[in-house]
């Protein structure tokens, strides 16, 4: 298979002139951006970084890290993007971790990396106008002079640097290799149908496997990566129509955002002709709204991880709600048991037990960086034991209810969120909806949804809607909590121990500020 760097001097071949990357006035073509990648590998060089080195980001999406993750593949370095919201802690955490040999950043960034601890041991790139003494220019990096660079390493090495959440620990590194990395962007451009010459919005973070999956896919197809460097739902339509983007690739609750906004309505969206999610479970009632909203003519839902780019894939997501279909083109899912120990303790069809995903497949990795107790747990006979829970129907397609951590065991029975929130999400004044278990002296824990409403609405109507639609008994909140916002992280994923450790705004809270 072909490394990344050779795969886009490939791209260049093919489509010189097509317009590769845009971020506001910025238009590259290939042939263009291939140049400025050049100069930053020579800039990289200079500074003494060499093959196998990590590079550690804490950039927007913005051209320049785009750029960035690009000179990373010619010149061999692995590239460790992580949030740009990180704190100085959260920095040298991972500064530490990779043995980063040095660190990118910009305005929104340099808090953190100014009350860091290890960065001023280490090379500093700054991106941006104001230039801190002792740090590299990006901007002069990529203006400078360089001849087209060839690629340095091949396949087999390490591209990139992804580190977990960490939602319940310390974040954990997942390395990949160039042909781990290219296998998930060619699957990414076969599972979604994309044609030459694409546009997409990028704005799911670079830091994120969703985003840099984007990145790839359209170098491979001659595509635009259209970059949004912080979310925006104003800016994300504007760019929508002025760039006629034609597929989205978010996560649901940026979709949420879309649509809900007062100015969707007038807005031309029409050029989008492919909707793609992934990340979390999107609900029935989303999924309709977008359905026709958008009227798409394909409506992925993609299901995988940092670890294994693709589990499954439904191409008709409107059309099954809640299922995450089949597996993808490089993989094989299994559902075992939840306490099984073995891949071969199979659940039942419609038993609801662990995913599992085969370890062979072409997107996966090899283990996380450093973390044996980590691997010990997730890796078990050539199958990777994802954490998150399901089952598969009648006509063997996976329904995803949720992570192990969220189960909610009440009364001795299993229940799963995803259930009840696809359900209360179909209510025309539920906005958002989220359901936790709290503890309970009689049932050990009860069932509570948490809901942003969308319009008046109390807990008997929402209670009885439960029950009108045939929800289980066992399952129904026994608890309604109004709340003016839904947590969720950077990249839209739902936090639920902020809700179980009550950090919430109920809705009648005044407003901050107020007296």
């Amino acid at each position: 298979m072909l490394d990344l760097g050779t795969s886009f001097v490939a791209s260049v071949a093919r489509d010189p002139d097509a317009i590769a990357l845009v971020d506001g006035d910025l238009r590259l073509t290939y042939r263009q951006w291939y140049a400025r990648i050049s100069a930053v590998v020579a800039a990289l060089d200079r500074a003494g970084l060499k093959p196998g080195d990590h590079l550690v980001s804490i950039l927007q999406n913005r051209w320049e890290a785009a750029t960035l993750h690009w000179a990373c593949q010619f010149a061999g370095l692995v590239i460790t993007p992580i949030n740009w919201r990180a704190k100085a802690d959260e920095l040298d955490f991972c500064l530490e971790d990779c043995e980063a040999r040095g660190v990118v950043f910009e305005e929104v960034s340099r808090e953190a990396v100014n009350g860091s601890r290890l960065a001023p041991g280490l090379l500093a790139i700054a991106v941006g106008a104001q230039v801190p003494d002792g740090a590299l220019s990006f901007a002069a990096m990529a203006q400078g002079s360089a001849a087209d660079v060839a690629p340095r390493v091949g396949a087999d090495a390490w591209s990139i640097m992804l580190y977990t959440s960490g939602t319940t620990s310390k974040p954990k590194g997942v390395p990949r290799r160039h042909r781990a990395e290219r296998a998930a962007g060619i699957a990414h451009v076969a599972q979604n149908l994309y044609r030459r010459g694409e546009v997409t919005l990028g704005v799911m973070p670079l830091y994120h496997t969703m985003g840099v999956r984007s990145l790839i896919a359209m170098s491979v197809i001659g595509g635009a990566f259209v970059c949004l460097p912080r979310y925006d739902t104003r800016k994300a339509l504007d760019l929508i129509a002025r760039e006629s983007v034609t597929n989205l690739y978010l996560v649901p609750t940026l979709y949420h955002d879309l649509v809900y906004d007062p100015a969707f309505a007038a807005t031309d969206v029409t050029s989008v002709r492919k909707l793609g999610f992934a990340g979390a479970a999107m609900t029935d009632g989303l999924l309709k709204k977008l359905d026709a909203a958008f009227a798409p003519e394909l409506f992925v839902n993609h299901y995988g991880s940092s670890e294994i780019y693709t589990f499954t894939i439904d191409q008709k997501a409107n059309a099954k709600p809640g299922s995450a279909g089949r597996a993808g083109i490089n993989q094989m899912v299994r559902v075992v048991r939840l306490d099984a120990r073995t891949p071969d303790d199979m659940a039942r069809p419609g038993e609801e037990g662990e995913i599992i995903a085969l370890l062979a497949g072409d997107e996966a990795f090899e283990g996380y960086w450093r973390r044996p107790q980590a691997d010990a747990k997730a890796l078990r006979e050539g199958w990777y034991f994802t954490g998150d829970t399901g089952f598969l129907d009648a006509d063997g397609d996976l329904f995803v209810t949720g992570r192990m951590d969220d189960m909610i065991i009440t009364g001795g029975e299993n229940v799963f969120p995803a259930e009840i929130e696809s359900c209360l999400s179909l209510h025309p004044a539920v906005s958002e909806v989220a359901v936790v278990g709290l503890p309970d002296e009689k049932w050990g824990k009860v069932v509570v949804a948490f809901i942003k409403k969308a319009a008046p609405v109390g807990a008997d109507e929402l209670d009885r809607y439960c029950r009108d639609s045939g929800l289980a008994n066992f399952k129904r909140p026994r608890r309604f909590v109004f709340v003016q916002d839904i947590p969720k992280s950077p990249v839209g994923k739902l936090l639920r121990r902020f809700l179980v450790a009550g950090d919430y705004t109920p809705e009648d809270a005044p407003a901050q500020g107020a007296a």
